[in-house]
Protein backbone atom coordinates (compact mmCIF):
# COMPACT_ATOMS: atom_id res chain seq x y z
CA UNK A 1 0.00 0.00 0.00
CA UNK A 2 1.02 3.86 -0.18
CA UNK A 3 1.74 4.28 3.71
CA UNK A 4 4.35 1.00 3.42
CA UNK A 5 5.48 2.25 0.16
CA UNK A 6 6.30 5.72 1.94
CA UNK A 7 7.16 5.58 5.55
CA UNK A 8 8.96 8.54 5.59
CA UNK A 9 5.87 10.58 4.73
CA UNK A 10 4.30 9.26 8.11
CA UNK A 11 0.73 8.86 6.98
CA UNK A 12 -1.65 6.02 8.06
CA UNK A 13 -4.09 3.30 6.20
CA UNK A 14 -7.80 4.34 6.89
CA UNK A 15 -9.24 1.37 8.57
CA UNK A 16 -9.53 2.79 11.54
CA UNK A 17 -11.25 5.39 10.05
CA UNK A 18 -13.29 3.35 7.74
CA UNK A 19 -14.63 1.05 10.83
CA UNK A 20 -15.63 4.65 12.40
CA UNK A 21 -16.99 6.03 9.10
CA UNK A 22 -19.07 2.17 8.39
CA UNK A 23 -20.94 2.81 12.25
CA UNK A 24 -21.64 6.52 11.71
CA UNK A 25 -22.90 5.92 8.05
CA UNK A 26 -25.20 2.92 9.81
CA UNK A 27 -26.61 5.00 12.49
CA UNK A 28 -27.52 8.09 10.67
CA UNK A 29 -29.40 5.45 8.01
CA UNK A 30 -31.48 4.02 10.77
CA UNK A 31 -32.09 7.27 11.94
CA UNK A 32 -33.38 8.82 8.38
CA UNK A 33 -35.39 5.53 7.77
CA UNK A 34 -37.33 5.57 10.74
CA UNK A 35 -38.19 9.52 10.06
CA UNK A 36 -39.16 9.20 6.81
CA UNK A 37 -41.00 5.70 7.26
CA UNK A 38 -42.36 5.55 11.21
CA UNK A 39 -45.16 2.83 10.08
CA UNK A 40 -42.70 0.02 8.31
CA UNK A 41 -41.39 -2.94 10.29
CA UNK A 42 -38.07 -3.67 11.57
CA UNK A 43 -37.71 -5.88 9.12
CA UNK A 44 -38.53 -3.82 5.99
CA UNK A 45 -36.24 -1.08 7.42
CA UNK A 46 -33.57 -3.68 7.92
CA UNK A 47 -34.04 -4.75 3.83
CA UNK A 48 -33.71 -1.08 3.03
CA UNK A 49 -30.65 -0.25 5.01
CA UNK A 50 -29.16 -3.07 3.49
CA UNK A 51 -29.86 -1.69 0.09
CA UNK A 52 -28.33 1.73 0.77
CA UNK A 53 -25.21 0.72 2.52
CA UNK A 54 -23.57 -1.80 0.74
CA UNK A 55 -20.44 -1.43 -1.52
CA UNK A 56 -21.96 -0.71 -5.11
CA UNK A 57 -24.19 2.20 -3.43
CA UNK A 58 -21.06 3.70 -1.76
CA UNK A 59 -18.77 3.32 -4.50
CA UNK A 60 -21.30 5.20 -6.94
CA UNK A 61 -21.30 7.89 -4.59
CA UNK A 62 -17.62 7.97 -4.69
CA UNK A 63 -17.73 7.93 -8.22
CA UNK A 64 -20.08 10.72 -7.69
CA UNK A 65 -17.69 13.24 -5.87
CA UNK A 66 -14.57 11.98 -7.58
CA UNK A 67 -13.02 10.50 -4.37
CA UNK A 68 -11.14 7.83 -6.36
CA UNK A 69 -8.94 11.20 -7.96
CA UNK A 70 -7.72 11.99 -3.97
CA UNK A 71 -6.41 8.65 -3.21
CA UNK A 72 -3.33 7.72 -2.57
CA UNK A 73 -2.31 4.07 -3.47
CA UNK A 74 0.31 1.68 -3.88
CA UNK A 75 2.62 0.92 -7.08
CA UNK A 76 0.70 -2.15 -7.48
CA UNK A 77 -3.64 -0.42 -6.84
CA UNK A 78 -1.94 2.28 -9.42
CA UNK A 79 -1.06 -0.51 -12.27
CA UNK A 80 -4.80 -1.86 -11.84
CA UNK A 81 -6.60 1.12 -12.07
CA UNK A 82 -6.92 0.81 -7.82
CA UNK A 83 -8.71 4.70 -7.96
CA UNK A 84 -11.95 2.96 -10.14
CA UNK A 85 -12.45 -0.24 -7.93
CA UNK A 86 -16.02 -0.54 -5.77
CA UNK A 87 -14.02 -2.03 -2.85
CA UNK A 88 -11.28 1.06 -2.46
CA UNK A 89 -14.09 3.58 -3.20
CA UNK A 90 -16.32 2.21 -1.15
CA UNK A 91 -13.77 2.26 2.18
CA UNK A 92 -12.47 5.34 1.13
CA UNK A 93 -15.92 7.21 1.36
CA UNK A 94 -16.80 4.84 4.95
CA UNK A 95 -13.54 6.73 6.07
CA UNK A 96 -14.54 10.55 4.56
CA UNK A 97 -17.86 9.99 6.39
CA UNK A 98 -15.86 9.50 9.23
CA UNK A 99 -13.27 12.57 9.21
CA UNK A 100 -16.64 14.53 8.59
CA UNK A 101 -18.01 13.42 12.12
CA UNK A 102 -14.63 13.70 13.71
CA UNK A 103 -14.26 16.95 12.29
CA UNK A 104 -17.52 18.28 12.43
CA UNK A 105 -19.46 16.35 14.88
CA UNK A 106 -22.72 14.21 14.83
CA UNK A 107 -24.70 17.30 12.49
CA UNK A 108 -22.54 17.68 10.33
CA UNK A 109 -21.61 14.20 9.40
CA UNK A 110 -25.55 13.82 8.94
CA UNK A 111 -26.07 16.43 6.80
CA UNK A 112 -23.38 15.23 4.70
CA UNK A 113 -25.08 11.92 4.88
CA UNK A 114 -28.54 12.98 3.74
CA UNK A 115 -27.59 14.76 0.84
CA UNK A 116 -25.89 12.23 -0.53
CA UNK A 117 -28.53 9.52 -0.31
CA UNK A 118 -31.67 11.95 -0.48
CA UNK A 119 -32.44 10.39 -4.40
CA UNK A 120 -30.73 6.36 -3.45
CA UNK A 121 -33.52 6.28 -0.69
CA UNK A 122 -36.40 7.57 -2.98
CA UNK A 123 -35.20 4.58 -5.57
CA UNK A 124 -34.61 2.33 -2.72
CA UNK A 125 -38.26 2.83 -1.00
CA UNK A 126 -39.90 1.94 -4.70
CA UNK A 127 -38.07 -0.91 -4.24
CA UNK A 128 -39.45 -2.42 -1.24
CA UNK A 129 -43.19 -3.42 0.49
CA UNK A 130 -43.88 0.53 0.37
CA UNK A 131 -45.25 0.91 -2.97
CA UNK A 132 -47.61 -2.05 -2.36
CA UNK A 133 -50.47 -0.06 -0.61
CA UNK A 134 -50.41 2.06 -4.28
CA UNK A 135 -50.67 -1.28 -6.28
CA UNK A 136 -53.03 -3.21 -4.20
CA UNK A 137 -55.17 -0.03 -4.47
CA UNK A 138 -55.24 0.13 -8.20
CA UNK A 139 -55.70 -3.15 -8.97
CA UNK A 140 -58.84 -2.98 -6.56
CA UNK A 141 -60.46 -0.45 -7.88
CA UNK A 142 -59.88 -0.65 -11.87
CA UNK A 143 -61.57 -4.16 -10.86
CA UNK A 144 -64.79 -2.92 -8.51
CA UNK A 145 -64.83 0.63 -9.78
CA UNK A 146 -62.96 0.49 -13.40
CA UNK A 147 -61.15 3.70 -11.68
CA UNK A 148 -57.93 5.03 -11.13
CA UNK A 149 -56.90 6.94 -7.82
CA UNK A 150 -56.83 10.60 -8.07
CA UNK A 151 -53.77 11.86 -5.79
CA UNK A 152 -53.12 15.50 -5.01
CA UNK A 153 -50.11 17.47 -2.60
CA UNK A 154 -52.54 19.27 -0.14
CA UNK A 155 -49.93 20.69 2.03
CA UNK A 156 -46.28 20.68 2.27
CA UNK A 157 -44.71 22.08 5.95
CA UNK A 158 -41.37 22.16 7.27
CA UNK A 159 -38.17 23.36 6.58
CA UNK A 160 -36.73 22.15 3.17
CA UNK A 161 -34.30 19.36 4.82
CA UNK A 162 -36.99 18.20 6.89
CA UNK A 163 -40.63 18.42 5.12
CA UNK A 164 -43.75 16.97 5.27
CA UNK A 165 -46.15 16.24 2.61
CA UNK A 166 -49.95 15.64 3.37
CA UNK A 167 -51.13 13.67 0.30
CA UNK A 168 -55.41 13.64 -0.93
CA UNK A 169 -56.67 10.25 -2.27
CA UNK A 170 -59.78 10.56 -4.35
CA UNK A 171 -61.42 7.12 -5.36
CA UNK A 172 -64.53 5.37 -5.23
CA UNK A 173 -66.81 7.96 -3.97
CA UNK A 174 -64.43 8.34 -0.80
CA UNK A 175 -61.29 10.50 0.02
CA UNK A 176 -58.32 9.52 2.30
CA UNK A 177 -55.34 11.58 3.37
CA UNK A 178 -52.05 10.42 4.18
CA UNK A 179 -48.90 11.88 5.34
CA UNK A 180 -44.67 11.48 5.53
CA UNK A 181 -41.17 13.03 4.77
CA UNK A 182 -41.63 12.22 1.27
CA UNK A 183 -44.76 12.39 -1.38
CA UNK A 184 -44.34 8.98 -2.25
CA UNK A 185 -44.60 8.21 1.73
CA UNK A 186 -47.87 10.09 2.18
CA UNK A 187 -49.22 8.49 -1.19
CA UNK A 188 -48.99 5.09 -0.14
CA UNK A 189 -50.04 6.49 3.50
CA UNK A 190 -52.78 7.63 1.81
CA UNK A 191 -53.61 4.66 -0.17
CA UNK A 192 -53.18 1.87 3.00
CA UNK A 193 -56.42 4.01 4.34
CA UNK A 194 -58.27 4.10 1.30
CA UNK A 195 -57.34 0.15 0.74
CA UNK A 196 -58.73 -0.43 4.20
CA UNK A 197 -61.99 1.68 3.75
CA UNK A 198 -62.90 0.04 0.68
CA UNK A 199 -61.90 -3.64 1.54
CA UNK A 200 -64.53 -3.07 4.19
CA UNK A 201 -66.77 -2.13 1.97
CA UNK A 202 -66.66 -4.74 -0.78
CA UNK A 203 -66.50 -7.20 1.88
CA UNK A 204 -62.57 -8.64 1.45
CA UNK A 205 -60.06 -9.67 3.69
CA UNK A 206 -57.06 -7.72 3.97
Amino acid sequence: SYVNEHPDEGLRDNECFEFLGDAVLSLVIGHILMRRYPDLKEGDLSRMRADLVNESQLAKIARFIDLGSYIKLGKGELLTDGHKKKSILADSFEALLAAVYLDGGFDAAFKTIERHFSDLLDSVAESTAITDYKSRLQELVQLKCKAVPLYSVINVSGPDHDKTFKVLIDVCNIQTQGSGKSKKTAEQNAAEKALKILAKEFDLCG
